[in-house]
């Protein structure tokens, strides 16, 4: 399937952050258990990235203490894909995240 490029000049569809510019991301949410100390959740997130968000080329921006949330895009101009969303879901299931919680994709520029 093509990808549909309208009218507009490529300058402004990569001003404007549409079609071929566009970018996906999608929302995060976990939390830990009660209890759970600052080292505990300083490995977890260390191995959050090192295992699923760079191998994957992905960026994450978030927050949190015992619960966490954030958004998740490509690191370069892109579009994550439902299948990143998968991965991510599980990885964080499969660690022992509690209440994982992750958001459609969406457009991060017009949300």
């Amino acid at each position: 399937m093509t990808e549909k490029v309208s009218n507009r000049s490529r300058r402004l569809r990569k001003k404007m952050r549409v079609d071929e510019f566009q970018e996906l991301g999608f929302d995060l949410a976990w939390q830990f258990a009660e209890g759970t100390t600052d080292e505990a959740i300083d490995e977890f997130m260390d191995k959050f990235f090192d295992e699923v968000i760079e191998p994957n080329g992905l960026g994450f921006g978030g927050e949190g203490d015992l619960i966490w949330h954030g958004l998740v895009c490509t690191q370069k101009l892109g579009k994550c894909t439902d299948e990143n969303r998968k991965d991510v879901e599980a990885w964080l299931t499969n660690a022992g995240a509690k209440s994982v919680a992750v958001s459609d994709l969406y457009d991060v520029w017009w949300a």
